[in-house]
Protein backbone atom coordinates (compact mmCIF):
# COMPACT_ATOMS: atom_id res chain seq x y z
CA UNK A 1 0.00 0.00 0.00
CA UNK A 2 1.06 3.70 -0.23
CA UNK A 3 -0.07 6.45 1.68
CA UNK A 4 -0.59 9.91 -0.13
CA UNK A 5 -0.30 13.41 1.45
CA UNK A 6 -0.59 16.55 -1.10
CA UNK A 7 0.52 20.29 0.00
CA UNK A 8 1.17 23.19 -1.78
CA UNK A 9 -2.14 24.61 -2.91
CA UNK A 10 -3.37 27.76 -2.44
CA UNK A 11 -4.68 31.35 -3.37
CA UNK A 12 -2.84 32.56 -6.34
CA UNK A 13 -4.13 35.45 -9.13
CA UNK A 14 -4.69 35.01 -12.22
CA UNK A 15 -1.09 34.39 -14.16
CA UNK A 16 0.22 32.91 -11.07
CA UNK A 17 1.96 29.91 -10.32
CA UNK A 18 2.06 27.37 -7.74
CA UNK A 19 3.82 24.13 -7.10
CA UNK A 20 1.93 21.40 -5.58
CA UNK A 21 3.69 18.02 -4.02
CA UNK A 22 2.62 14.88 -3.15
CA UNK A 23 4.55 13.06 -0.54
CA UNK A 24 4.31 9.14 -0.67
CA UNK A 25 4.80 6.93 2.22
CA UNK A 26 6.24 3.24 2.53
CA UNK A 27 8.66 1.59 0.03
CA UNK A 28 6.70 1.22 -3.39
CA UNK A 29 6.14 4.63 -4.33
CA UNK A 30 8.37 3.89 -7.81
CA UNK A 31 6.33 0.46 -8.70
CA UNK A 32 3.26 2.97 -9.07
CA UNK A 33 2.55 5.51 -12.20
CA UNK A 34 1.54 8.43 -10.53
CA UNK A 35 -1.60 10.99 -11.68
CA UNK A 36 -3.16 14.25 -10.85
CA UNK A 37 -6.71 14.80 -11.08
CA UNK A 38 -9.02 17.89 -10.06
CA UNK A 39 -12.33 18.59 -8.90
CA UNK A 40 -14.22 21.77 -9.34
CA UNK A 41 -17.67 22.63 -7.07
CA UNK A 42 -20.28 20.47 -8.68
CA UNK A 43 -18.11 19.13 -11.17
CA UNK A 44 -16.79 15.46 -11.53
CA UNK A 45 -13.45 14.88 -10.88
CA UNK A 46 -11.34 15.27 -13.62
CA UNK A 47 -7.73 14.31 -15.54
CA UNK A 48 -4.71 16.85 -15.22
CA UNK A 49 -1.22 14.80 -15.65
CA UNK A 50 0.19 11.54 -15.79
CA UNK A 51 3.70 9.99 -15.40
CA UNK A 52 5.08 6.69 -15.92
CA UNK A 53 6.62 4.72 -12.71
CA UNK A 54 10.35 6.14 -13.81
CA UNK A 55 9.14 9.61 -14.79
CA UNK A 56 10.15 9.02 -18.54
CA UNK A 57 6.98 9.32 -19.99
CA UNK A 58 4.23 12.41 -18.86
CA UNK A 59 0.72 12.75 -20.45
CA UNK A 60 -1.59 15.99 -20.32
CA UNK A 61 -5.03 16.72 -20.10
CA UNK A 62 -5.76 19.40 -23.35
CA UNK A 63 -6.89 21.62 -20.69
CA UNK A 64 -3.52 22.44 -18.80
CA UNK A 65 -1.28 21.16 -21.85
CA UNK A 66 1.92 23.95 -21.47
CA UNK A 67 1.05 25.11 -18.72
CA UNK A 68 1.35 22.44 -16.37
CA UNK A 69 4.38 19.77 -15.66
CA UNK A 70 4.24 16.58 -13.50
CA UNK A 71 7.45 15.28 -12.29
CA UNK A 72 8.45 13.06 -9.52
CA UNK A 73 11.67 12.17 -7.63
CA UNK A 74 11.78 8.38 -6.45
CA UNK A 75 14.29 8.73 -4.08
CA UNK A 76 12.33 11.15 -2.51
CA UNK A 77 9.19 9.75 -2.86
CA UNK A 78 7.63 12.68 -4.16
CA UNK A 79 5.68 13.88 -6.66
CA UNK A 80 4.95 17.10 -8.33
CA UNK A 81 2.90 19.54 -10.19
CA UNK A 82 4.20 22.64 -11.39
CA UNK A 83 2.05 25.10 -12.59
CA UNK A 84 2.31 28.42 -14.51
CA UNK A 85 -0.49 30.94 -16.22
CA UNK A 86 -2.81 29.68 -14.06
CA UNK A 87 -6.39 30.66 -14.73
CA UNK A 88 -9.58 31.11 -12.72
CA UNK A 89 -11.04 27.74 -14.59
CA UNK A 90 -8.12 25.96 -12.55
CA UNK A 91 -9.63 26.75 -9.10
CA UNK A 92 -10.37 23.24 -7.82
CA UNK A 93 -9.16 20.52 -5.39
CA UNK A 94 -6.08 19.04 -6.59
CA UNK A 95 -5.63 14.55 -6.02
CA UNK A 96 -2.69 13.02 -6.51
CA UNK A 97 -3.47 9.41 -7.12
CA UNK A 98 -1.03 6.03 -6.91
CA UNK A 99 -2.11 3.38 -10.11
CA UNK A 100 -1.80 2.60 -13.37
CA UNK A 101 -0.76 4.99 -15.85
CA UNK A 102 -3.94 5.99 -17.22
CA UNK A 103 -6.18 9.22 -17.75
CA UNK A 104 -9.12 7.21 -16.09
CA UNK A 105 -9.42 7.80 -12.36
CA UNK A 106 -10.81 4.28 -12.10
CA UNK A 107 -7.09 3.08 -13.13
CA UNK A 108 -5.54 4.53 -9.90
CA UNK A 109 -5.99 2.38 -6.43
CA UNK A 110 -4.79 5.47 -4.00
CA UNK A 111 -5.91 8.89 -3.13
CA UNK A 112 -4.35 11.34 -1.42
CA UNK A 113 -7.11 13.93 0.60
CA UNK A 114 -6.36 16.59 -2.00
CA UNK A 115 -5.42 20.22 -1.55
CA UNK A 116 -7.41 23.33 -2.46
CA UNK A 117 -6.13 25.88 -5.49
CA UNK A 118 -7.80 29.17 -6.00
CA UNK A 119 -7.05 31.15 -8.81
CA UNK A 120 -8.28 34.71 -8.41
CA UNK A 121 -8.95 37.29 -11.28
Amino acid sequence: QVQLVESGGGLVQAGGSLRLSCAASGRTFGSYAMGWFRQAPGKEREFAATISRLGLNTYYADSVKGRFTISRDNAKNTLYLQMNSLEPEDTAVYFCAAGVRSSDPKSFDYWGQGTQVTVSS
